[in-house]
């Protein structure tokens, strides 16, 4: 990378940093900038999913028998959020996303969470498995001028949920890539079209 382009990746990663108040994001900052260039979300919204996902995770955390007793991931894109996991109570998945609903810039949440024992580590492994087989599938896509780094792939217990700003075009290819992966229960599209 050359000096120039590192310095605006630096410098976005800095500011990451102080407009969600965190120093991981710092840290990964190189890895930020290096994906805002892809993406189809401003500079400005990429950095506010950050952020959101910061702030619920946060949020969640002060919640106390809530997030001692559940599994929740936070994914935030364009502004829209995604709650998965596992959490044992219709009461604890309703306030989880009431919490998340009532954060700043927040415009939506589909909550995946079920009512369910927290999953266990096997599981969790295997979707970690499942998610990196559906990114290496969708370089297989050929749409012109595609770019697979811009569907955001989120799987949970083999339930895979694909996010993003994409053509409809963009968006069935993925979904059909993605049903043929191994270990794929369900695909879920929650991607927002640009035509």
């Amino acid at each position: 990378m050359k000096k120039p382009a590192l310095l605006v990746v630096l410098s976005l990663a800095a500011i990451s940093g102080l407009l969600a108040g965190c120093v991981p994001v710092v840290v990964g900052g190189a890895a930020t900038g290096a994906n805002i260039v892809h993406d189809r979300r401003t500079t400005g919204t990429f950095i506010e999913d950050q952020s959101i996902e910061f702030k619920a995770y946060e949020a969640l955390g002060k919640a106390g028998d809530l997030k001692k007793q559940s599994h929740i991931n936070v994914t935030s894109y364009n502004l829209i959020v995604l709650l998965t996991g596992e959490t044992p109570t219709e009461e604890y998945r309703s306030r989880a996303e009431q919490i998340v609903s009532s954060l700043p810039r927040v415009r939506r949440v589909y909550n995946e969470l079920s009512v369910a024992a927290p999953s266990s580590l096997m599981s969790r492994s295997s979707d970690t498995v499942i998610t990196t087989k559906v990114k290496t599938s969708l370089l297989g896509i050929d749409i012109k001028g595609f770019d697979p780094t811009r569907v955001k792939v989120v799987t949970e217990r083999g339930n895979v949920y694909l996010m993003g700003l994409v053509t409809h075009s963009e968006g069935d290819a993925a979904a059909e890539k993605t049903r043929h992966v191994g270990g794929v229960q369900r695909v879920v599209k929650l991607f927002e079209y640009l035509d």
